[in-house]
């Protein structure tokens, strides 16, 4: 199943844009008449056919628009400061578009190593990864943010900060509910500053453990991500 992915959707004879349309036919080889699928990131999925396989204009033909998978009746945000590498950040959020996340902030924090992040190669990062793993749904990237503008906006659901030093924290296994919004914040490999904690908690934020062993910054969020992904697919008749 070959999926492609284009924001606006309006007729049933669609052209990919340069990016996607290189791809298609200069990296997947699709040729005219192949049948492939066509997402707008936003839930919906349609059936379609190869009319001209062009390396800068390829054109597809909707033949069906097929049942929208149902939007998840809770929401994931994580809030992660950028690693030094930037190649372990761009790991992060692809992992995370696979395994489900809904929002992903990049805070800058006290400790932060990276001052500076461009959105639009995590962009595109995010794309790649919801074609792979055939999600109809697309993350949202936001542009980088301050540690304390983030903490102080109005947000629902249940609200997170992962740290090491502090002793008195509760697990995120434990303490998640399931089927809630949630914003869980990481921070940078020197973790979040003793100031930084404190103001968290004075916006409502609960200090959490991710487990036994620390972890590197993206390492955190993917566990982060998959512990509240599991939990609200568990079964509630377990």
């Amino acid at each position: 199943m070959y999926l492609f992915y284009t924001p606006v959707i309006n007729d049933s004879c669609h052209e990919l844009n340069e990016e996607e349309s290189r791809h298609c036919s200069k990296v997947l080889r699709l040729k005219e008449g192949e049948i492939v699928y066509l997402t707008d990131g936003i839930g919906h999925l349609y059936q379609c056919r190869i009319a001209k396989s062009d390396s800068k204009k390829c054109k597809i033909t909707i033949e069906e628009r097929l049942p929208s998978s149902p939007p998840k009746s809770w929401s994931l945000h994580i809030g992660m400061a950028p690693t030094k590498n930037i190649d372990r950040f761009e790991w992060f959020v692809e992992k995370a578009t696979e395994i489900g996340i809904n929002e992903i902030s990049p805070i800058f924090c006290d400790r932060s190593e990276r001052k500076f992040l461009k959105t639009s190669r995590l962009e595109k990062v995010i794309i790649a990864a919801l074609k792979q793993s055939l999600r109809t749904y697309k993350p949202i990237i936001n542009e980088p943010v301050d540690f304390c503008d983030l903490i102080t906006r109005p947000s629902i659901g249940q609200k997170f900060i992962a740290c090491c030093e502090m002793s008195q924290k509760q697990e995120l296994m434990k303490i998640y509910r399931k089927e809630s919004d949630v914003l869980i914040l990481i921070g940078p490999e020197g973790d979040f500053s003793a100031t930084e904690i404190s103001k968290a908690q004075s916006n409502g934020f609960i200090p959490i453990s991710l487990g036994n062993t620390r972890l590197r910054t993206e390492t955190a969020g993917i566990v982060a991500c998959h512990t509240v992904n599991m939990i609200n697919q568990i079964s509630s008749t377990l």
